[in-house]
């Protein structure tokens, strides 16, 4: 079981970040819709306006989950780049800044952190995680990272 354990820690965050920061989120957009306050007014007066404040909690809540979600992958953090999609070469090194990229998913902008490779044979860069957080041990090229596409 302790290796288990072992192979589960790259996780960017604890499980019980996580769900405080969901939380967080949606008691905050609670808040702006139903205020805890009752000498607060309630806004809006129509349908309408009720929909569009749920629109605008789901924009701030759904994201926040699937940040926190990705975080939560044993693969969000890889201690070694694995081997080259290029070249297939395994003298790969991690550079030590990762970025932060922002897709936009079906409820908003969802950002992540992102570890990068570089391959001391071809040159080409790479993402050890691939697109998906998958394991490591391939990549997917950087688009910016110079070879991208190359065999």
């Amino acid at each position: 079981m302790d290796h288990f354990m072992e192979e589960v820690m790259p996780a960017r965050t604890t499980r019980q970040q996580a769900r405080q920061r969901a939380i967080d989120a949606f008691m905050a957009s609670l808040d702006r819709i139903i205020p805890a306050d009752e000498s607060v007014p309630l806004r809006g007066s129509t349908f309408l306006d009720w929909e569009n404040q749920v629109a605008q909690m789901r924009r701030a809540v759904l994201p926040t989950v699937l940040e926190e979600r990705s975080a939560l992958e044993p693969t969000a953090e890889v201690e070694a780049g694995g081997h080259c999609p290029h070249c297939s070469s395994d003298a790969v090194y991690l550079e030590r800044q990762a970025t932060r990229p922002e897709v936009l998913g079906p409820d908003g902008p969802v950002s992540f952190e992102r570890q990068h490779c570089r391959c001391r044979s071809c040159g080409g860069s790479f993402s050890p995680s691939g697109p998906r957080l998958g394991v490591a041990g391939g990549g997917e090229p950087d688009a910016a990272g110079g070879r991208a596409g190359r065999p």
